[in-house]
């Protein structure tokens, strides 16, 4: 994967009642990394540790070449983040928290900034209360676009979007990384985002990284033959990722669709969605 913007090595932090098991992935530079996971897989576990809000029990964490311990002012001003809901007081506009902004980001960018609140189509001087979930989101992307950061660490960037939006922010995002020395982590539910812009899906399930892997493999590697009873007994188990069976049809899930038609000409052989990835580690059985 190259010169890493984030690598993060068994990371781990026990709750009463749920741990964070030994997570391990890495951002590249230049790279869009996707975090998925059901409710409470550990996702904002990962995030909130990486950002330092919550203290890690074990693992190390490496931000821009800088272990978290020792990051130095310069470095933190290089990590832009958006948290899933209001990031901002309330009672402030778009306009005093650019006069904020100023003082607290050295590379504070003005005229980027008011660039792409025209672009958003937000107001300058109407209260954070006053705006809808999607044009808040909106305004914290803008934000954390507008700082030269080098690391944008996403939590939900696109929830409560309509899709025309969600496709302009995906068009941020991917601009981006462009010139190969920006990166973004962003964790989403809605995994089509990922399947346009992501290079990588890290996937967390109870706690653990279930895979890391590039999604071009997933995308256009994985399958799901769709077979009967027979069908699947005859199936080579050992090729068999998970499966689970639905009325009548099992669903299984492989690494290599290609070889899976060649090799079983007669059963259905579909690619397989993020989502369906997701779903059949979670709710399926593993071979």
């Amino acid at each position: 994967m190259g010169e890493n913007a984030l690598a993060v090595k068994g990371l781990t932090k026990a709750y009463r009642d749920f741990t964070l098991d030994h997570v391990s992935f890495e951002v590249p530079r230049g790279a869009i990394v996707g975090l998925i996971g059901e409710n409470g897989a550990g996702k904002s576990t990962t995030l909130n540790a990486i950002l330092g809000l919550v203290k890690k029990d074990a693992g190390s964490i490496e931000i821009l070449g800088q272990p978290d311990e020792e990051l130095s002012p310069q470095i933190r001003s290089q990590i832009g983040v958006v948290f899933d809901g209001n990031n901002y007081p309330d009672m402030l506009s778009a306009r005093h928290l650019n006069r904020v902004f100023k003082n607290i980001y050295p590379h504070w960018d003005e005229a980027r900034y008011l660039s792409l609140l025209k672009e958003m189509a937000l107001p300058l001087d109407k209260a954070i209360k006053a705006l809808s979930k999607g044009m808040k989101m909106k305004l914290s992307i803008a934000a954390a676009l507008s700082h030269h950061a080098s690391l944008l660490i996403l939590d939900e960037a696109t929830s409560g979007l309509d899709p025309v939006v969600r496709d302009d922010i995906l068009d941020l995002f991917l601009d981006f990384v462009q010139d190969e020395s920006h990166s973004i982590l962003v964790s989403s539910h809605i995994t089509s985002d990922l399947e346009k812009v992501a290079d990588y899906i890290v996937f967390i399930h109870q706690g653990k990284v279930v895979f890391s892997k590039p999604k071009d493999e997933l995308k256009y590697q994985y399958g799901i033959i769709r077979c009967g009873a027979a069908q699947f007994e005859a199936l080579n188990k050992e090729e068999i990722i998970a499966c689970r069976k639905r009325d009548y049809e099992w669903e299984v899930l492989i690494a290599d669709r290609t070889a899976a038609q060649k090799k079983y000409p007669k059963a259905v052989v579909d690619p397989a969605s993020i989502d369906d990835i997701m779903l059949l580690h979670v709710k399926g059985e593993t071979k």
